[in-house]
């Protein structure tokens, strides 16, 4: 697998290529964007370019990795001139156990089923369409732009007005659109799509709210990866010590929508296919240590692995206890 990485001291951003226990760094190129771009024009695969560009200059993972380093791990993939030409979104109830976890945290007394577990049903039923046509939608929402993106190593923020932040362990899939208005899938990498689980669990309608919520990515872009079965593992240290742990399986023979069908209803929007736009978006999860009781606390540390996608993200929670600001709107009639 061809595993990308972009790296950053003081204003100046380097791509490297991942040769464990180092990481080559590339000629002339300065993101994973302009990487893209020229595979796009050129024709050629994404990996072969980042092969050809790689010099014989390397640099140690280990110390950028561990933060010992003046070179900083950057986003796996970012927009390089403007943050808000990158969307972040996702698409739930994409795997088994994450129809059990949102049946549980929204179920009533009643025999009827809770409007997830209707669309997660429906998912099964047409969420693998043959070659050629097109299956149901499934559950998409918006996480933000590419200025809630952040790297390994970087803190994920509870807010002032958040009720509670917790990890969503996920493969995000990269893309980037090209100036002919075409999705291009770039490669994917590690995620955590942190959200408010607890605002969430008071009404299903406050999902969208939850999602609003930084999330991060890496630290590698793998180009060519795995994606019909990869274990994952997820973490929660505290104060040193492993606080709790668990193991799923992602990738599309885990779920109930295949690939093209989440990326089609993801690009056939107009406004999903602006020229030079990247696009991040989440594949949903099997695991929330929020369901097993778990309420993250600041200094917690999460940490994701899956296995082929690269060195583990490891992201420490920042809790916010002061008390939420009133946003006044200032009117200009």
């Amino acid at each position: 697998m061809t595993r990308l990485i972009q790296i950053k001291k003081g204003n100046l951003r380097r791509v490297a290529l991942v040769e464990e226990p180092d990481i080559r760094l590339l000629d002339a190129c300065s993101s994973i964007y302009e990487l893209a771009h020229l595979a796009v024009a050129t024709g050629m695969k994404l990996g072969d370019i980042a092969r050809q560009r790689a010099r014989q200059d390397t640099l140690d993972y280990d110390s950028i990795y561990c933060g010992r380093s003046d070179w900083q791990i950057l986003p796996a993939i970012d927009h390089p001139d403007e943050a808000a030409r990158c969307l972040i979104s996702g698409t739930g109830l994409t795997h088994l156990g994450s129809a059990r976890n949102r049946q549980s945290m929204h179920e009533i007394a009643s025999a009827k089923l809770t409007d997830s577990m209707k669309m997660f049903q429906w998912g099964v039923e047409d969420g693998r369409p043959a070659a050629g046509c097109i299956g149901i939608p499934p559950e998409w929402f918006y996480k933000g732009t590419g200025c809630a993106l952040r790297a390994h190593g970087e803190p994920l923020e509870v807010p002032s007005y958040a009720e509670d932040g917790g990890e969503e362990a996920e493969i995000a899939g990269v893309y980037l659109v090209a100036p002919d208005g075409r999705p291009y899938r770039i490669g994917m990498a590690v995620g955590n799509e942190f959200s408010d689980h607890q605002f969430e669990k008071k009404n299903y309608l406050n999902l969208a709210g939850s999602k609003l919520r930084t999330c991060a990515l890496g630290p590698e872009l793998v180009v060519d990866p795995e994606f019909q079965s990869v274990p994952v593992d997820v973490t929660i240290e505290r104060e040193g010590s492993v606080h709790w742990t668990n193991t799923f399986r992602s990738g599309e023979s885990e779920m109930c929508h295949s690939l093209r069908n989440i990326e089609h209803h993801h690009f056939k929007y107009e406004t999903h296919r602006r020229r030079g736009d990247i696009h991040v978006h989440f594949f949903g999860t099997d695991c929330l240590s929020f369901s097993n009781g778990i309420h993250l606390q600041h200094g917690d540390v999460m940490q994701i692995a899956v296995e082929g996608y690269g060195r583990p993200l490891r992201n420490p929670v920042r809790v916010h206890n002061s008390k939420p600001a009133l946003i006044n709107v200032i009117a200009l009639g």
